[in-house]
Protein backbone atom coordinates (compact mmCIF):
# COMPACT_ATOMS: atom_id res chain seq x y z
CA UNK A 1 0.00 0.00 0.00
CA UNK A 2 2.93 2.23 0.63
CA UNK A 3 3.95 2.20 -3.09
CA UNK A 4 0.61 3.39 -4.56
CA UNK A 5 1.22 7.07 -4.37
CA UNK A 6 4.40 6.58 -6.28
CA UNK A 7 2.61 4.83 -9.11
CA UNK A 8 -0.07 7.47 -9.33
CA UNK A 9 2.51 10.15 -9.28
CA UNK A 10 4.44 8.49 -12.12
CA UNK A 11 1.35 8.31 -14.33
CA UNK A 12 0.59 11.88 -13.58
CA UNK A 13 4.09 12.94 -14.70
CA UNK A 14 3.80 11.01 -17.95
CA UNK A 15 0.53 12.70 -18.80
CA UNK A 16 2.04 16.06 -18.07
CA UNK A 17 5.05 15.36 -20.27
CA UNK A 18 2.81 14.05 -23.10
CA UNK A 19 0.62 17.14 -22.91
CA UNK A 20 3.70 19.37 -22.99
CA UNK A 21 5.12 17.47 -25.98
CA UNK A 22 1.86 17.81 -27.88
CA UNK A 23 1.78 21.53 -27.19
CA UNK A 24 5.35 22.08 -28.56
CA UNK A 25 4.90 19.84 -31.66
CA UNK A 26 1.98 21.80 -33.14
CA UNK A 27 4.03 24.90 -34.11
CA UNK A 28 6.73 22.63 -35.54
CA UNK A 29 4.20 20.85 -37.69
CA UNK A 30 2.73 24.12 -38.88
CA UNK A 31 6.23 25.46 -39.65
CA UNK A 32 7.15 22.27 -41.49
CA UNK A 33 3.93 22.48 -43.46
CA UNK A 34 4.54 26.01 -44.55
CA UNK A 35 8.17 25.20 -45.35
CA UNK A 36 6.98 22.35 -47.52
CA UNK A 37 4.49 24.61 -49.26
CA UNK A 38 7.18 27.27 -49.79
CA UNK A 39 9.60 24.70 -51.16
CA UNK A 40 6.97 23.40 -53.55
CA UNK A 41 6.23 26.95 -54.69
CA UNK A 42 9.87 27.79 -55.27
CA UNK A 43 10.47 24.51 -57.04
CA UNK A 44 7.48 25.16 -59.24
CA UNK A 45 8.67 28.63 -60.11
CA UNK A 46 12.15 27.35 -60.86
CA UNK A 47 10.69 24.63 -63.04
CA UNK A 48 8.48 27.14 -64.79
CA UNK A 49 11.42 29.55 -65.26
CA UNK A 50 13.48 26.71 -66.68
CA UNK A 51 10.73 25.99 -69.19
CA UNK A 52 10.58 29.68 -70.12
CA UNK A 53 14.33 29.79 -70.55
CA UNK A 54 14.30 26.69 -72.69
CA UNK A 55 11.52 28.12 -74.87
CA UNK A 56 13.33 31.48 -75.12
CA UNK A 57 16.60 29.80 -76.06
CA UNK A 58 14.76 27.83 -78.74
CA UNK A 59 13.28 31.04 -80.20
CA UNK A 60 16.63 32.84 -80.07
CA UNK A 61 18.40 29.93 -81.72
CA UNK A 62 15.78 29.80 -84.43
CA UNK A 63 16.08 33.55 -85.05
CA UNK A 64 19.86 33.36 -84.99
CA UNK A 65 19.86 30.58 -87.57
CA UNK A 66 17.59 32.58 -89.85
CA UNK A 67 19.09 36.05 -89.40
CA UNK A 68 20.96 37.58 -92.40
CA UNK A 69 24.70 37.33 -92.02
CA UNK A 70 26.67 40.60 -92.03
CA UNK A 71 29.47 40.35 -94.59
CA UNK A 72 32.23 42.75 -95.44
CA UNK A 73 32.75 43.87 -99.02
CA UNK A 74 35.72 41.54 -99.21
CA UNK A 75 33.60 38.61 -97.96
CA UNK A 76 30.87 39.37 -100.48
CA UNK A 77 33.38 39.52 -103.32
CA UNK A 78 34.84 36.18 -102.24
CA UNK A 79 31.38 34.59 -101.88
CA UNK A 80 30.30 35.87 -105.28
CA UNK A 81 33.55 34.83 -106.88
CA UNK A 82 34.18 38.41 -107.99
CA UNK A 83 37.50 39.08 -106.32
CA UNK A 84 39.54 38.03 -109.31
CA UNK A 85 37.15 39.85 -111.63
CA UNK A 86 37.55 43.03 -109.58
CA UNK A 87 41.33 42.82 -109.88
CA UNK A 88 41.09 42.32 -113.62
CA UNK A 89 38.73 45.31 -113.97
CA UNK A 90 41.14 47.56 -112.06
CA UNK A 91 44.06 46.39 -114.20
CA UNK A 92 42.05 46.96 -117.38
CA UNK A 93 41.05 50.47 -116.29
CA UNK A 94 44.69 51.31 -115.59
CA UNK A 95 45.75 49.97 -118.96
CA UNK A 96 42.93 51.91 -120.64
CA UNK A 97 43.98 55.16 -118.95
CA UNK A 98 47.58 54.55 -119.96
CA UNK A 99 46.57 53.83 -123.54
CA UNK A 100 44.51 57.01 -123.70
CA UNK A 101 47.33 59.11 -122.22
CA UNK A 102 49.77 57.71 -124.78
CA UNK A 103 47.46 58.43 -127.69
CA UNK A 104 46.68 54.82 -128.57
CA UNK A 105 42.92 55.31 -128.37
CA UNK A 106 41.18 57.75 -130.68
CA UNK A 107 37.99 58.51 -128.84
CA UNK A 108 37.76 62.14 -129.82
CA UNK A 109 35.32 63.58 -132.26
CA UNK A 110 36.95 65.43 -135.13
CA UNK A 111 35.67 68.70 -136.53
CA UNK A 112 37.74 68.39 -139.70
CA UNK A 113 35.74 67.55 -142.79
CA UNK A 114 38.21 64.91 -143.93
CA UNK A 115 38.45 63.32 -140.49
CA UNK A 116 42.23 62.95 -140.79
CA UNK A 117 44.62 63.94 -138.02
CA UNK A 118 45.38 67.65 -137.93
CA UNK A 119 48.71 69.31 -137.24
CA UNK A 120 47.76 71.67 -134.41
CA UNK A 121 45.05 73.36 -132.41
CA UNK A 122 46.12 76.87 -131.39
CA UNK A 123 44.15 78.38 -128.52
CA UNK A 124 44.52 82.13 -128.04
CA UNK A 125 43.55 83.17 -124.54
CA UNK A 126 41.17 86.11 -124.42
CA UNK A 127 38.82 87.86 -122.00
CA UNK A 128 35.55 89.76 -121.98
CA UNK A 129 37.23 93.15 -122.34
CA UNK A 130 39.58 92.14 -125.17
CA UNK A 131 37.36 92.78 -128.19
CA UNK A 132 39.79 95.29 -129.72
CA UNK A 133 42.71 92.88 -129.29
CA UNK A 134 40.78 90.13 -131.03
CA UNK A 135 39.99 92.38 -133.96
CA UNK A 136 43.65 93.37 -134.16
CA UNK A 137 44.68 89.71 -134.34
CA UNK A 138 42.02 88.98 -136.97
CA UNK A 139 43.47 91.78 -139.09
CA UNK A 140 47.07 90.63 -138.72
CA UNK A 141 48.43 87.12 -138.16
CA UNK A 142 45.13 85.31 -137.54
CA UNK A 143 43.07 84.44 -140.65
CA UNK A 144 39.32 84.92 -140.65
CA UNK A 145 36.26 83.83 -142.60
CA UNK A 146 37.23 81.76 -145.65
CA UNK A 147 40.94 82.08 -144.92
CA UNK A 148 40.35 80.50 -141.52
CA UNK A 149 38.56 77.56 -143.16
CA UNK A 150 41.38 77.09 -145.66
CA UNK A 151 43.87 77.04 -142.80
CA UNK A 152 41.88 74.25 -141.19
CA UNK A 153 42.08 72.32 -144.45
CA UNK A 154 45.86 72.54 -144.02
CA UNK A 155 45.45 70.98 -140.58
CA UNK A 156 45.66 74.01 -138.28
CA UNK A 157 42.78 75.21 -136.09
CA UNK A 158 42.90 78.62 -134.36
CA UNK A 159 40.34 79.63 -131.76
CA UNK A 160 39.97 82.35 -129.16
CA UNK A 161 39.57 80.62 -125.81
CA UNK A 162 37.24 82.05 -123.19
CA UNK A 163 35.10 80.85 -120.28
CA UNK A 164 31.74 82.02 -119.04
CA UNK A 165 30.76 84.93 -116.83
CA UNK A 166 30.28 84.41 -113.10
CA UNK A 167 26.71 85.60 -113.74
CA UNK A 168 25.78 83.08 -116.39
CA UNK A 169 23.79 84.47 -119.30
CA UNK A 170 24.51 88.13 -118.56
CA UNK A 171 25.51 90.78 -121.11
CA UNK A 172 29.15 89.58 -121.12
CA UNK A 173 28.12 86.09 -122.18
CA UNK A 174 25.64 87.39 -124.73
CA UNK A 175 28.25 89.62 -126.39
CA UNK A 176 30.66 86.70 -126.74
CA UNK A 177 27.90 84.51 -128.21
CA UNK A 178 26.98 87.26 -130.69
CA UNK A 179 30.62 87.77 -131.70
CA UNK A 180 31.11 84.02 -132.10
CA UNK A 181 28.00 83.78 -134.29
CA UNK A 182 29.55 86.34 -136.62
CA UNK A 183 33.18 85.13 -136.64
CA UNK A 184 32.92 81.45 -135.64
CA UNK A 185 36.42 81.55 -134.15
CA UNK A 186 35.77 80.91 -130.44
CA UNK A 187 36.26 77.90 -128.22
CA UNK A 188 33.90 78.67 -125.33
CA UNK A 189 34.66 76.75 -122.14
CA UNK A 190 31.17 76.28 -120.74
CA UNK A 191 32.31 74.89 -117.36
CA UNK A 192 34.99 77.50 -116.69
CA UNK A 193 34.44 80.83 -114.98
CA UNK A 194 36.46 83.53 -116.75
CA UNK A 195 38.46 85.42 -114.11
CA UNK A 196 42.09 86.40 -113.61
CA UNK A 197 42.51 84.21 -110.53
CA UNK A 198 41.09 81.22 -112.43
CA UNK A 199 43.70 81.24 -115.23
CA UNK A 200 45.58 78.14 -113.96
CA UNK A 201 42.31 76.17 -114.05
CA UNK A 202 41.62 77.50 -117.55
CA UNK A 203 44.58 75.43 -118.76
CA UNK A 204 42.78 72.23 -117.75
CA UNK A 205 39.59 73.22 -119.53
CA UNK A 206 41.37 74.39 -122.69
CA UNK A 207 43.46 71.26 -123.23
CA UNK A 208 40.55 68.99 -122.31
CA UNK A 209 38.12 70.74 -124.69
CA UNK A 210 40.69 70.90 -127.50
CA UNK A 211 41.48 67.18 -127.24
CA UNK A 212 37.81 66.27 -127.17
CA UNK A 213 36.97 68.37 -130.23
CA UNK A 214 39.99 67.95 -132.53
CA UNK A 215 42.38 65.12 -133.21
CA UNK A 216 45.73 66.85 -133.70
CA UNK A 217 49.47 66.27 -133.30
CA UNK A 218 49.95 69.34 -131.06
CA UNK A 219 47.92 71.65 -128.84
CA UNK A 220 49.23 75.20 -128.43
CA UNK A 221 48.31 77.70 -125.73
CA UNK A 222 49.03 81.36 -126.62
CA UNK A 223 48.46 84.47 -124.48
CA UNK A 224 46.55 87.41 -125.93
CA UNK A 225 49.63 89.68 -125.71
CA UNK A 226 51.56 87.65 -128.29
CA UNK A 227 51.84 88.13 -132.06
CA UNK A 228 52.55 84.94 -133.98
CA UNK A 229 54.52 84.30 -137.12
CA UNK A 230 51.95 81.76 -138.19
CA UNK A 231 53.94 80.22 -141.03
CA UNK A 232 56.99 80.03 -138.80
CA UNK A 233 54.92 78.26 -136.14
CA UNK A 234 53.51 75.79 -138.68
CA UNK A 235 57.03 75.02 -139.91
CA UNK A 236 58.26 74.46 -136.35
CA UNK A 237 55.41 72.05 -135.62
CA UNK A 238 55.84 70.21 -138.93
CA UNK A 239 59.45 69.48 -137.96
CA UNK A 240 58.29 67.94 -134.68
CA UNK A 241 55.61 65.61 -136.07
CA UNK A 242 55.49 62.19 -134.45
CA UNK A 243 57.22 63.25 -131.22
CA UNK A 244 55.11 61.79 -128.43
CA UNK A 245 55.58 63.31 -125.00
CA UNK A 246 56.84 66.63 -126.42
CA UNK A 247 56.68 69.56 -123.99
CA UNK A 248 57.88 72.51 -126.06
CA UNK A 249 58.49 76.12 -125.14
CA UNK A 250 60.94 78.74 -123.93
CA UNK A 251 62.15 76.96 -120.81
CA UNK A 252 63.00 78.87 -117.67
CA UNK A 253 63.09 78.57 -113.90
CA UNK A 254 63.18 81.36 -111.31
CA UNK A 255 62.65 82.30 -107.70
CA UNK A 256 59.41 81.60 -105.88
CA UNK A 257 58.00 84.84 -104.49
CA UNK A 258 57.06 84.36 -100.83
CA UNK A 259 56.01 87.90 -99.85
CA UNK A 260 52.24 88.21 -99.85
CA UNK A 261 51.05 91.17 -101.87
CA UNK A 262 54.06 91.15 -104.18
CA UNK A 263 53.74 90.57 -107.91
CA UNK A 264 53.99 86.87 -108.82
CA UNK A 265 53.33 85.87 -105.19
CA UNK A 266 52.96 82.10 -104.82
CA UNK A 267 50.66 81.24 -101.86
CA UNK A 268 52.03 77.70 -101.72
CA UNK A 269 55.69 78.77 -101.78
CA UNK A 270 56.54 76.37 -98.94
CA UNK A 271 56.09 73.41 -101.28
CA UNK A 272 59.11 74.43 -103.38
CA UNK A 273 61.85 73.59 -100.90
CA UNK A 274 64.33 75.62 -98.90
CA UNK A 275 65.88 77.27 -101.98
CA UNK A 276 62.44 78.58 -103.05
CA UNK A 277 63.10 77.98 -106.73
CA UNK A 278 60.65 76.87 -109.40
CA UNK A 279 61.26 73.72 -111.40
CA UNK A 280 62.02 73.93 -115.13
CA UNK A 281 58.96 74.94 -117.13
CA UNK A 282 57.89 76.62 -120.37
CA UNK A 283 57.08 80.30 -120.05
CA UNK A 284 53.35 80.92 -120.00
CA UNK A 285 53.09 83.13 -123.06
CA UNK A 286 53.36 80.13 -125.41
CA UNK A 287 53.23 76.43 -124.49
CA UNK A 288 53.06 73.47 -126.88
CA UNK A 289 52.04 69.96 -125.84
CA UNK A 290 51.94 66.83 -127.96
CA UNK A 291 48.68 64.94 -128.20
CA UNK A 292 49.37 62.35 -125.51
CA UNK A 293 50.33 65.00 -122.94
CA UNK A 294 47.15 66.95 -123.69
CA UNK A 295 45.19 63.71 -123.34
CA UNK A 296 46.86 63.10 -119.99
CA UNK A 297 45.54 66.46 -118.76
CA UNK A 298 42.08 65.67 -120.12
CA UNK A 299 41.91 62.27 -118.42
CA UNK A 300 43.31 63.41 -115.07
CA UNK A 301 41.97 66.97 -114.92
CA UNK A 302 39.94 66.26 -111.79
CA UNK A 303 43.06 65.24 -109.86
CA UNK A 304 45.66 67.69 -111.16
CA UNK A 305 46.85 70.34 -108.72
CA UNK A 306 46.98 74.00 -109.83
CA UNK A 307 49.29 76.70 -108.53
CA UNK A 308 49.12 80.48 -108.72
CA UNK A 309 50.26 80.68 -112.37
CA UNK A 310 49.39 78.63 -115.41
CA UNK A 311 52.96 78.09 -116.68
CA UNK A 312 54.24 76.69 -113.36
CA UNK A 313 51.01 74.69 -113.09
CA UNK A 314 51.65 72.96 -116.44
CA UNK A 315 55.28 72.45 -115.46
CA UNK A 316 54.25 70.69 -112.25
CA UNK A 317 52.11 68.24 -114.24
CA UNK A 318 54.99 67.43 -116.59
CA UNK A 319 57.38 66.51 -113.76
CA UNK A 320 55.66 63.24 -112.89
CA UNK A 321 55.26 61.83 -116.41
CA UNK A 322 57.50 60.83 -119.30
CA UNK A 323 57.58 64.24 -120.95
CA UNK A 324 60.41 65.28 -123.30
CA UNK A 325 61.43 68.86 -122.50
CA UNK A 326 62.25 70.79 -125.68
CA UNK A 327 63.71 74.25 -125.09
CA UNK A 328 63.26 76.16 -128.34
CA UNK A 329 64.59 79.74 -128.37
CA UNK A 330 62.28 80.61 -131.26
CA UNK A 331 59.45 80.47 -128.70
CA UNK A 332 61.02 83.07 -126.38
CA UNK A 333 58.59 85.81 -127.37
CA UNK A 334 60.20 88.54 -125.26
CA UNK A 335 63.73 87.96 -126.58
CA UNK A 336 65.43 90.25 -129.11
CA UNK A 337 66.82 87.48 -131.30
CA UNK A 338 65.90 87.53 -134.97
CA UNK A 339 64.84 83.91 -135.46
CA UNK A 340 61.66 83.57 -133.48
CA UNK A 341 58.05 82.78 -134.26
CA UNK A 342 56.43 85.07 -131.69
CA UNK A 343 56.77 88.51 -130.19
CA UNK A 344 55.16 90.42 -127.35
CA UNK A 345 52.56 93.01 -128.30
Amino acid sequence: MDSLPTTVSSKSDRRARSSKSQNTSKPSLILAFFSCVAWLYVAGRLWQDAEYRAALNAVLKKNYDHRPKVLTVEDKLVVLGCKDLERRIVETEMELAQAKSQGYLQNQKSNSSSGKKMLAVIGVYTGFGSHLKRNKFRGSWMPRDDALKKLEERGVVIRFVIGRSANRGDSLDRKIDEENSATKDFLILENHEEAQEELPKKVKFFYSAAVQNWDAEFYVKVDDNVDLDLEGMIGLLESRRGQDGAYIGCMKSGDVITEEGSQWYEPEWWKFGDDKSYFRHATGSLVILSKNLAQYININSGLLKTYAFDDTTIGSWMIGIQATYIDDNRLCCSSTRQEKVCSMV
